[in-house]
């Protein structure tokens, strides 16, 4: 019978579709995707309007060449109207655009077509500077309501826009509907981005998030007939505590209509209690789709469509390989070959445990700090290397490795910065940055030359929010700590007195994500950057400690000198005999 039905379907699709169809593509489907793309081709869009959106694109940009694709299919159909917006997330992921600082995925939106924009946390990765230097050259309109530029108390970009659509030939006076849009970033923004970066910026944090929101809904909600907020806030469990989810947001806020999702890369149609929430994903893999009847002005329908089944559009297609071919010449050169996978999977993997990529990268580290020599105020034992967990963007499969594939694992720029601890804030550090493990969290520590233990069945006891630059944070210092212990320092036993040098990033040295104890020591003069990029000082590692070979041996699986106590699932009882 599924035969069948697929059969069918992909008949319907290649007569209907022609070109724009990836034929090759359609057996993988699954049903409810051919489905999806059958709906598209197969109903009469007359009298709709159509949003699509997207979200956490992550420098995939040959994938914009799916929007004019989809964009013409409903047109064809007949839809009235169609929008284009992103709910963040375009700046940063790749090489194609960590290597020009998020200025390609301007670029490839513009020749895609998008109308609407909010900002996800990563497109403030090279600084708020940067980010508005790039929107300048938008041919969209970017929103946000809730990042405050600290001067003027304004929000750096308009916090929504109102869209009325009439007749072709009309005028405003033979308006049939109109929508406001209300752009959202997450509040953990503030301690997800280099906070040095962002000293101009407040993100409004817990309920304020709410306020900000339901002002903007009141500001328009008279006045059109739909509200729909463009948000980058997630589902996370790590957001959950601070009630910045989106699902959240719904709770707390009245007149949103429906809920464009991103930030945690969730496929979903619907939020977890049936809420009014869609969100693509990552990277292209679905396009989302939204039906307005435009007489009766209601959502109608909405659902995603697979971009497996779609073909691309050439003319911007050939805009993103200009930019893909240039960055390949010079990052597609091998450089070394390992024999493993090297793990770079969000959970279970770098924010949630030990791997042998983080042991990987904070081996280099201290490796790359250490042979320049510098370090005299501590004994060669007391260094040690720690990396968040969540700046580890990617695997590296066996085989070759490319320069492509280490900035992709390392995209954010960031360099290797020492600081003086003492034991007690280097254990703040670790108690801080496992909050929620083994829920998934941004700042899980990846170690070199520490040996310690997790006892999850423990709750960390939240003190005081920690403030950063300022200004509060969404993570919470421990009030004592319950579930780290340290055991021993490369071998030695571990001193609260001591003092280590810590080998980190210049983000966690700044208080990124959980790192509020290295800020306070660093802001006190307790440390340096030493300017090397984390990226180069991997690849030198590699080159010259490993020659050029990632074995089994040495990385095949983590080190272990991480421990978990993790409660243990109950015992089935034993089945009775037949």
């Amino acid at each position: 019978m599924m035969k069948g039905f697929r059969k069918l379907i992909t008949l319907v699709l290649v007569v209907a579709m022609v070109c724009a169809v990836n034929a090759a593509a359609l057996a993988d489907l699954t049903a409810n995707e051919y489905a999806a793309l059958a709906k598209v081709v197969a109903t009469d869009y007359s009298g709709k309007t159509i949003i699509l959106h997207t979200n956490d694109v992550h420098g995939a940009i040959d994938g914009y060449a799916y929007i004019p694709t989809l964009r013409d299919w409903f047109k064809a159909q007949g839809a009235a109207d169609v929008v284009v917006v992103d709910a963040g997330d375009f700046s940063q992921g790749a090489v194609y655009v960590s290597t020009n600082k998020g200025a390609a995925a301007i670029e490839m939106m513009n020749a895609a077509g998008y109308d609407i924009v909010t900002l996800g946390n990563h497109d403030f990765d090279f600084g708020y500077a940067q980010l508005m230097e790039n929107l300048s050259k938008a041919e969209f309109t970017p929103i946000c309501a809730n990042v405050i530029l600290d001067e003027t108390g304004e929000s750096i970009l308009d916090p929504g826009v109102v869209l009325g659509f009439y007749p072709d030939g009309g005028t405003e006076e033979d308006v049939y509907l109109k929508v406001a849009f209300i752009g959202l970033e997450t509040p953990e923004t503030a301690t997800k981005v280099h906070p040095g970066m962002i000293k101009e910026i407040h993100f409004t944090t817990f309920g304020d998030l709410y306020t900000y929101t339901q002002a903007a809904v009141d500001s328009v909600r008279d006045d059109v007939d739909l509200v729909i907020a463009l948000t980058h806030l997630g589902v996370d469990l790590e957001s959950k505590a601070n009630g910045y989810r989106s699902i959240d947001l719904l709770a707390n806020v009245n007149g949103i209509d429906f809920l464009i999702d991103g930030h945690s890369h969730t496929v979903m149609t619907a939020g977890e209690n049936g809420e009014p929430i869609q969100s693509t994903g990552t990277k292209f893999g679905n396009i989302g789709v939204i039906v307005i009847d435009n007489e009766t002005k209601q959502i109608e329908d909405n659902f995603l469509v697979s971009t497996a089944g779609l073909a691309k559009d050439e003319e911007v297609l050939a805009k993103a390989r200009v930019i893909m071919d240039e960055v390949d010449a010079k990052y597609n050169a091998v450089f070394a070959q390992t024999e493993v996978r090297l793990n770079g999977d969000k959970a279970p993997g770098n924010r949630t445990m030990e791997t042998n990529l983080g042991d990987l990268i904070t081996d280099a580290m201290v490796w790359s700090v250490v042979k320049e020599g510098g370090l005299e105020q501590v004994e060669p034992n007391q260094v040690v290397g720690i990396t968040n967990g969540g700046g580890i963007r990617a695997t590296i499969e066996a085989g070759d490795v490319t320069m492509r594939d280490i900035n992709t694992v390392l995209p954010f720029g960031n360099t290797v910065a020492v600081i003086y601890v003492t034991g007690e804030e280097l254990l703040e550090a670790l108690e801080a940055s496992t909050f929620c493990t083994p829920d998934a969290v941004g700042g899980y520590p990846q170690t070199s030359g520490i040996e310690w233990t997790l006892d999850t069945t423990k709750a960390f006891d939240q003190g005081d929010v920690y403030v950063l630059n300022g200004k509060e944070t969404s993570y919470y210092a421990p009030a004592s700590i319950q579930r780290v212990t340290i055991t021993a320092v490369n071998g030695e036993p571990f001193d609260l007195a001591a003092i280590y040098a810590v080998v980190t990033n210049n983000f966690c040295a700044a208080g990124g994500d959980t790192y509020n104890a290295f800020a306070r020591a660093y802001n006190e003069g307790s440390g340096f950057d030493t300017g090397i990029p984390m990226d180069e000082a991997v690849v030198a590692f590699i080159t010259d400690v490993l020659d050029g070979q990632i074995t089994a041996d040495a990385y095949g699986e983590p080190r272990g000198t991480q421990t978990q106590i993790v409660v243990e699932p109950a015992e089935e009882e034993a089945a009775p005999a037949a």
